[in-house]
């Protein structure tokens, strides 16, 4: 990964996460994230849901279907400042341990919401990118 995709990396503020259950049907949702130079973090956080954390699809699909892709990008009306960075790779979902409080770390850094939640006694997905691809101005 070079340096200006992980500079867009860090600056872009939401991604979008595609799973795919054991059939292979697939899962796409927005996500915050946080980035520590070599993986991505999501909280599966307190905004309101159907269901309890580890029931939640993406979840589901992590356990059973750990292949995953992001997708990062920018829109503007000014067709020349388009541009995506697709990220393949896998994924694990966290419950506790060293690298579940990292993460916690670098997303209440990122986000002030997560500040005033209890993302620490949520499920964390981690995400360990294989390939990367990226088109446009990023």
């Amino acid at each position: 990964m070079t340096k200006k995709e992980k500079a867009f990396i860090r600056s872009s503020r939401v991604a979008h996460l595609a799973t795919a259950d054991k059939k292979g049907q697939p899962l796409v949702i927005p996500i915050c994230f946080a980035f520590d130079g070599r993986e991505l973090y999501s909280a599966v956080d307190e905004k309101p849901k159907k269901g309890s954390p580890l029931s939640l699809k993406r979840v589901r699909n992590i356990r059973v279907n750990p292949p995953v892709c992001i997708v990062i990008d920018r829109y503007d009306e000014d067709w020349r400042k388009l541009g995506y960075l697709l990220i393949m790779g896998k994924a694990r979902v966290m419950l506790r341990g060293e690298t579940h409080k990292k993460a916690v770390t670098l997303l209440r850094k990122k986000y002030s919401q997560y500040r005033e939640m209890a993302i620490h006694e949520r499920p964390i997905i981690r995400i360990t990118p294989g390939h990367f691809k990226s088109w446009g101005s990023l």
